[in-house]
């Protein structure tokens, strides 16, 4: 089948749109340079960019490895470059490691697409390495430190660092917030019907909690977004597409949702109950058990949504790859809203 996708700009594009961009951002006396631009072919939502780049100040040269973000023509997500980058900035002088901003190309007319430029931060991410080959003892320290960051990203003072003006707090409405947010991608973007997705939407709607605070929720908090380096230290948490204000639980839904536990808890060592103890010890705050019991359930319709999202790129050939919903995600959902 032959879908009609654009493909990617040739690399010469790429180098001299950014050669503008950095141009235009540094000015003429910086004599900027840029080189070494390569694709990348990771994350599943973004168009990656690496490029390095070298420029004078004050007659000293200096060299910055860089990555610039695209968003793609079609794919599993449709998220706004400019909270993004406005998240980053605010992350900047916190204690969680993310990457620096750099520059923003708001309506994609300097790049051809939205996009953000960021320092490449060193490191390398495993989605499954919590269940990977280390030894056991490495892995849940691993797994602990993991969590620690989570705590850490909602302990943001999000309103002290301007992102109230750039993200909506829903308060304690923030499980009927994200759940309608993402009943409208359903609507939105479903090439045919799902009675699963609408039983789960009934049960959710009859069962949303509500939020005990606003914090910064990151949205897809996972080792594949956790940059580590060769001694096993976290440089940077990654993808801060989906970030957004809302209920604490929902990170915590995410990461111990029945189809990730591969990702964040290991049997009989790290399982969800150690989890919820190491964050509230972390945040000397409650984790309210059956909250996080809604948003797992609520987590396998916001998968499903954004598979939905990626079956309506692929028809309008915005996309190459058939995403849809699995059997598996269905098949979670119903016995989620089917348990006692």
């Amino acid at each position: 089948m032959t879908t009609g996708v654009a493909g990617p700009p040739a690399m010469a594009e790429i180098h001299d749109r950014l050669q503008r961009l950095v141009a235009d951002q540094l000015g003429p006396d910086a004599r900027p340079v840029v080189s070494g631009v390569e694709r990348v072919a990771t994350g599943r939502s973004r168009e990656n960019w690496l490029f390095d780049l070298t420029w004078s100040v004050d007659g000293v040269t200096r060299t910055e490895p860089l990555i610039v973000r695209c968003d793609p023509d079609g794919g599993l997500l449709e998220t706004d470059r400019s909270a993004e980058f406005a998240v980053l900035q605010a992350l900047e002088p916190t204690a969680v490691p993310s990457p620096d901003t750099r520059w923003l190309d708001d309506d994609g007319s300097a790049l051809g697409k939205p996009s953000l430029v960021m320092v490449r931060v060193p490191g390398t991410c495993e989605y499954y390495l919590i269940n990977g080959d280390r030894p056991l003892a490495a892995r849940v320290d691993l797994a602990r430190r993991f969590c620690d960051l989570l705590a850490e990203v909602h302990r943001v003072e999000w309103a002290g660092a301007g992102l109230g003006a750039v993200l909506e707090d829903p308060g304690p409405e923030a499980a009927r917030h994200e759940l309608e947010r993402w009943q409208a991608v359903v609507a939105r973007d479903r090439v045919q019907s799902y009675p699963e997705l609408t039983a789960a939407a009934r049960w959710l709607e009859g069962h949303a909690p509500t939020s005990p605070r606003t914090v910064l929720v990151h949205g897809d908090f996972k080792p594949g977004n956790i940059l580590l380096d060769h001694h096993d230290a976290v440089t940077a948490l990654l993808d801060w597409e989906l970030a957004h204000l809302g209920d604490p639980h929902e990170d915590l839904g995410w990461v111990t949702q029945p189809l990730r536990t591969g990702e964040h808890l290991i049997p009989d060592a790290w399982e969800a109950g150690d989890l919820f103890a190491r964050y509230e010890a972390a945040t000397g705050t409650e984790v309210d058990r059956a909250a996080v019991g809604w948003w797992n359930v609520f987590a396998c319709y916001k998968t499903a949504a954004m598979q939905i999202t990626g079956l309506r790129s692929f028809v309008d050939g915005r996309c190459e790859e058939p995403y849809q919903p699995s059997a598996a995600v269905l098949r979670q959902l119903l016995d989620s809203v089917r348990a006692p």
